[in-house]
């Protein structure tokens, strides 16, 4: 029983996941078909978005044309307004001038009477404008003259300023070379006091210089006469030179100490005959 159950329940299961399946294929199918269709309106969308943006893209470069177009034309517009509006200055301009020419040819009708009158009386003149021809020449001499006698004033006047100027440089030049005489001149003198001074100075050294040597002179020899001397009271012969100055000294400094070591010993005794040495000594002495 059991199994029976469980093998309708099976069959029944069956049934139900072959439906199942149906239902899934069928509903697979579509969404396949769905799918498929939305790919389709996705393409279309994707083409009329492109259309729709290219539209876009063709308005806006529209929009920028017509907006340049809008500024030039203002612009334009601007320039023809001043132009209008200048042209109208201009006009009445030109209508007051015209109004003061009308005044002024009606002011000199007169003057061209007189004018044609005395073209017809004289000889001169062909017509009233080689009339006014030449009078305007003459102005246009006169003219020319007052402009060349200026220029000639000019001239003067910066011939007259270079001159100055030459001058008041020539003056400050001739200022600035007796400074430098009177520089030079004091060096000079100072250099002539500094070279007196040194002068002096360098006799002085000289003269000391010359007394240096002068007493060196004597002192080698009153040594070299000294030696000479001691060499003869001791029958030696003298072997040493004026130039051997060490070694005459040191001679002359052990008879010295010897001749004194001789005075003592002869001080030092007490008999009647002993009195003359100490007399040859003391002569010796003397003589040192």
């Amino acid at each position: 029983m059991l199994y029976i159950a469980n093998a309708r329940e099976n069959d029944a299961m069956v049934v139900l996941q072959r439906q199942l399946l149906e239902e899934a294929q069928h509903q697979s199918e579509l969404n396949h078909q769905r799918i498929a269709q939305m790919y389709r309106m996705q393409e279309r969308l994707r083409k009329r978005f492109i259309e729709v943006n290219g539209f876009i893209k063709d308005c806006a470069d529209k929009k920028r044309t017509a907006e340049t177009i809008i500024r030039q034309q203002e612009a334009q517009h601007d320039e023809l307004t001043k132009g209008i509006d200048e042209f109208k200055r201009s006009i009445s301009v030109l209508n007051a001038f015209r109004t003061d020419l009308k005044a002024t040819v009606r002011e000199f009708e007169p003057y061209e009477r007189v004018l044609d009158e005395v073209v017809e009386k004289s000889d001169i003149f062909v017509s009233p404008k080689d009339c006014l021809d030449r009078c305007d020449a003459l102005m246009l001499a006169q003219v020319e003259i007052n402009e060349l006698e200026n220029k000639k004033l000019q001239e003067i006047e910066e011939m007259r300023l270079r001159m100055v100027k030459i001058t008041n440089e020539a003056a400050l030049t001739v200022l600035g070379l007796k400074n430098d005489l009177a520089k030079l001149e004091r060096s000079y003198n100072q250099s002539r006091a500094l070279g007196l001074r040194w002068e002096t100075t360098l006799s002085l050294c000289k003269d000391t210089i010359s007394n240096n040597d002068l007493d060196k002179d004597r002192a080698l020899d009153g040594l070299q006469i000294l030696y000479r001397m001691l060499c003869k009271r001791r029958d030696l012969d003298a072997h040493f030179n004026r130039r051997d100055v060490e070694k005459t000294v040191d001679f002359i400094k052990r008879e010295i100490e010897l001749l004194n070591l001789v005075l003592r010993e002869l001080e030092k005794s007490s008999t009647k005959g002993s009195k003359s040495a100490p007399q040859d000594g003391a002569l010796c002495g003397a003589q040192l």
